[in-house]
């Protein structure tokens, strides 16, 4: 019997429509002999599935159910591709715990580490991985220009400490700026970090285990046409997305092992993507985890895989059934 699957995508910020085409991904690339596959878009209290027929029908969120000809279904695996909150962040993750429902991502403790970039980057910091010099400011509180140059200095990359694609991010390069750069933060997060400026080379590299599985992907290196890696670059196509990086194989195979140890320091589950600058030297400084990564056709992780010589539809098939192979 075929086992049904919630792709599970929407949520509650700036990056939905972002998530709503990685649904249409990860259906597109799903082993439809296998799985009964259904999108699941969450929006606020509004949980709907999209049936067979076109038509969409309401989640009862005490199960996690619906009906479709009259009969109730109930979802045997969840794969989150939420950018964002609920789905990025571990409430999402606390739900489907309580329901009893295996899900594709990382855990609850792991995704809200993970989702606070200053956090996750501080606690890594501990194991020697290197990262930016920062500041963060919490609702409420306030700090000055002055201070921000003699702490970070410019430019610097003031930024959400909860959110993605690059929402609310300014690279601030003038003193005048910053607080207009720091109010924009905070329209996506009540966090905000204020991060040194690191000149380099940027790559990104993904990465999943199962109990038979242990794959580093290779690296994509990002070559950016505007001041950074923003919105723009990222969905308007004016970046250079190089798979693999053109990087010596001594700093490829460091980037692989990094990734590895990093994904097993904070105990991740399914693909992750890890963002990194590159500065002289060749010293690898991390920038962010995503634990719920971009899946359309042109994203990161499908380019990966292909490089690798692998097919997507069967490492999504090895993380779903790992979940019933514990």
């Amino acid at each position: 019997m075929k086992r049904t699957i919630a792709i599970v995508a929407g949520g509650d910020s700036s990056e939905l429509p972002v998530s709503l085409r990685s649904a249409q991904g990860l259906y597109s690339f799903m082993d439809k002999e296998r799985y009964d596959l259904y999108i699941v878009e969450m929006e606020g209290h509004r949980w709907a599935v999209h049936l067979n027929d076109g038509n969409l029908t309401l989640i009862d969120r005490n199960d996690f159910s619906f009906t479709e000809n009259g009969k109730k279904k109930h979802f045997d695996f969840a794969y989150i591709t939420i950018h964002g909150t609920p789905g990025e962040n571990g409430l999402l993750q606390g739900y489907f715990d309580m329901m009893g429902i295996p899900y594709s991502s990382c855990n609850v403790l792991v995704s809200a580490i993970t989702f606070n970039k200053f956090s996750c980057n501080q606690y890594l910091k501990s194991f020697g991985v290197k990262i930016a010099d920062s500041i963060l400011l919490r609702k409420g509180q306030h700090i000055s220009n002055d201070e921000v140059i003699k702490q970070i200095g410019l430019p610097c990359f003031i930024k959400p400490n909860a959110g993605g694609s690059s929402y609310g991010i300014t690279k601030v390069k003038t003193k005048e700026e910053i607080q207009p750069a720091i109010e924009k933060a905070t329209h996506e997060s009540a966090e905000v970090i204020i991060e040194a400026f690191m000149k380099g080379m940027e790559l990104t590299c993904g990465c999943y285990k199962t109990h038979k599985v242990q794959q580093v992907f290779p690296i994509t290196e990002v070559v950016s046409h505007n001041e950074f890696f923003d919105t723009g670059a990222k969905y308007n196509g004016e970046v250079d997305e190089i798979t693999p990086a053109r990087i010596s194989n001594n700093l490829a195979d460091r980037i692989s092992k990094l990734t590895s140890s990093i994904y097993d320091i904070l105990g991740c589950n399914g693909i992750i993507r890890i963002d990194y600058i590159v500065t002289e030297g060749e010293v690898i400084n991390l920038l962010e985890i995503n634990t719920t990564p971009g899946m359309t056709a042109t994203s990161f992780i499908p380019q990966q895989v292909r490089a690798a010589g692998l097919d997507i539809k069967d490492v999504l098939t090895n993380i779903i059934e790992d979940k019933f192979n514990d």
